[in-house]
């Protein structure tokens, strides 16, 4: 007779005996694309598309039913609150929404610890979108059940970053060898940030076309230099265009300048037309991570290489993925 072995911290209780390899995210919290090696990756897309097969052949299970996850937005959110939302519903979990921070508790003082503290009380993982930079290590620094971050600040947004790396993959086959090109608001787009430092796990090149005052922060070009990336900063398109592999478009962000003078001085500055697309290779893809003000062209959309809407797809199963791994489901 076998005797039963109780699983060890880091051993998920729900995994088969024997089958441990996404173990080390059981419980984990999800803060930074440097937390993840490319191993890990490889992990993380192997259950994502799983959970896309999973989808188109069955559309919701149970996996994670009996769950419940706490979506806390500070920040209005519509792709990626929803994307949440459907992807621990699909698995048939529950879900706490907090998308209107302003009627909770918050507005009235409460502190960011005391929040989530609260919720966990509720929910076995939490969700946080918040405007300050460190928010979320600080939620993970007073919270038991696993943090996911959804974006703090000017920071990261590791799981937008994730998604778009599979979209990626999806799309072209490969990443390594690939010329990427981030083009628009490169200063507090945290979705450039956190991609770019996910991408230095892979053989490619990075060019950043931007305005002057919406750079590539140096503190990030040095931090990539120094692991092998190669980069090349632009004021305009037309020297890259025709050598790109992925064009990431971002969109210049109003609500993060102080002076609108400044905004005003930018925006619309880059605007990706099927002129534009004319000079671009045959098979490469246009991403963007949305929402879009007047940067692509609407006539874009109907570009086989546009894969901007199919990106937010991505982000489905990568969620789903990650909410299955910290739950210790995957």
């Amino acid at each position: 007779m076998t005797s039963y072995i109780p699983p060890s911290k880091n051993q998920s209780p729900y995994l088969p005996f024997g089958d441990q390899r996404g173990a080390q995210f059981y419980g984990k919290d999800i803060l930074s694309v440097n937390q993840f090696s490319r191993h890990d990756i490889e992990y993380i897309f192997g259950v994502a598309k799983e959970m896309r097969e999973m989808v188109t052949r069955i559309g919701t299970f149970d996996l994670l039913k009996g769950k419940i996850l706490a979506n806390l937005f500070y920040e209005p959110s519509t792709r990626t609150s929803s994307s949440f939302t459907s992807a621990m519903e699909r698995l048939g979990g529950s879900v706490i929404p907090i998308n209107e921070v302003r009627y909770s508790s918050v507005s009235k003082g409460e502190s960011l610890p005391d929040t989530v503290r609260t919720l966990e009380c509720y929910a076995d993982v939490i969700v946080i979108r918040h405007p300050e930079m460190g928010s979320a290590a600080l939620a993970a620094k007073y919270a038991s059940k696993p943090i996911i971050n959804a974006g703090d600040g000017v920071g990261e947004h590791p799981t937008q970053a994730l998604l778009d790396l599979f979209t990626i993959v999806s799309e072209l086959g490969k990443v390594d060898e690939l010329t990427i090109t981030m083009l628009g608001d490169l200063k507090y787009g945290r979705t450039v940030h956190s991609l770019s430092r996910l991408l230095t796990l892979f053989k490619v090149k990075l060019n950043y076309v931007s305005p002057e005052i919406l750079r590539m922060p140096p503190e990030i070009i040095t931090e990539l230099k120094s692991k092998g990336m190669v980069q090349a900063e632009y004021n305009t398109l037309d020297p890259v265009i025709s050598k790109t592999d992925v064009l990431y478009v971002t969109r210049v962000q109003k609500e993060r300048f102080e002076n609108q003078d400044d905004y005003e001085s930018v925006k619309g500055t880059f605007v990706i037309t099927p002129e534009v697309m004319d000079q671009a290779k045959d098979k490469m893809i246009v991403m963007h991570p949305l929402p879009r003000v007047g940067e692509i062209a609407m006539e874009v959309d109907d570009d086989p290489r546009a894969a901007y809407f199919r990106q937010m797809e991505s982000g489905l199963y990568v969620r789903m993925a990650l909410l299955a791994m910290v739950l210790g489901k995957a």
